[in-house]
């Protein structure tokens, strides 16, 4: 994390002050360009933090080199782009960062999420807010604290729990998660890279379309669990596995069979634009070839 420094005393580049006479006597731009300028000591950018002109206070505020006694002032700025680009800034203490959180505007607190900067007591801050949107933004957080992350397990909100399940990297996590009932939330953890084949396997298996259909999508899969779905009951599914770059070809050459049409297109011409656009889609979907069940090519109804 960057550090903020006070800065006290006389300008030491300018002796008599006149660059912070300038800054407040020049027009807009000269005194953007002050602000944007790297060379502009540090007594000059706490004048500028007090600028008359937004554009000058947020060339200040996106600064990381800018003072403590800078930023400081600028988190509590009455323009809601000022405070939320001191959000961003990786330099805001997290004195400021614990305020900012806390901001009356929602995109001012869900810039603070973002910031390398948040420590565990921030992340906790977000962790206990009614803000739904913050808790999401924490629930994606690569390194959450244990005990985030169990709180977040039982977020009232199935958004949140989704959102950590297709991000999250622990595996204490990602099991406690594969008892949700919520669908979306296991729809969020086939997504995920970082389950195990055995999961992936249950997944597979989960009664919900989309989560099957999510999970052919996004992750490879033993050779059973491929067997098994090329019989899936649902044509989602298998138009899922045979426009899924995780599928081998072989199986997809069995979808090339496959009792549907569309299924069977888009197996054979898997490429964007040919079987499988949005137009032949819905006109395809559901559509069979007489005389064929909905399972594997002559096979009975399920």
């Amino acid at each position: 994390m960057g550090k903020q420094q006070d800065v006290g005393g006389p300008d030491r580049h300018t002796g008599s002050g006149a660059t912070a006479h300038r800054a407040s006597g020049d027009g807009v731009e000269a005194r953007l360009a002050l602000a944007l300028d790297p060379a502009t000591p540090q007594m000059t950018l706490i004048d500028l933090a007090s600028d008359a002109s937004v554009e000058v206070r947020k060339a200040v505020a996106a600064r990381a080199d800018a003072p403590a006694q800078a930023l400081r002032p600028l988190a509590r700025d009455h323009d809601r782009q000022v405070r939320e680009v001191v959000a961003r800034n990786p330099s805001t203490s997290v004195g400021n960062l614990l305020r900012l959180v806390k901001d009356a505007d929602r995109w001012v607190r869900w810039a603070v999420a973002g910031n390398p900067a948040c420590d565990e007591s921030v992340r906790l801050v977000m962790a206990e807010t009614t803000d739904k949107e913050l808790r999401g933004l924490l629930a994606e957080s690569r390194d959450l604290e244990p005990e985030l992350a169990a709180r977040l397990i039982e977020d009232v909100s199935p958004e949140v729990r989704e959102r950590l399940a297709t991000h999250t990297h622990d595996p204490d996590v990602i099991t406690a998660l594969m008892a949700d009932r919520t669908a979306r939330v296991r729809k969020g953890l086939a997504r995920n890279p970082r389950t195990t084949d055995e999961q992936r396997s249950a997944l597979s298996e989960d009664p919900v379309v989309d989560v099957r259909v999510a999970l052919v999508r996004a992750v490879e899969l033993d050779e059973a669990d491929l067997e098994r779905l090329l019989d899936d009951r649902s044509v989602q599914v298998r138009l899922a596995m045979a426009t899924s770059e995780h599928v081998p070809e072989h199986i997809r050459q069995a979808l090339g069979r496959d009792s549907d049409e569309m299924v069977a297109d888009a197996a054979r011409d898997p490429r964007p634009g040919s079987g499988n656009s949005p137009a032949r889609r819905a006109s395809h979907v559901g559509h069979r070839r007489p005389g064929a069940g909905p399972g594997r090519p002559g096979g009975p109804a399920r």
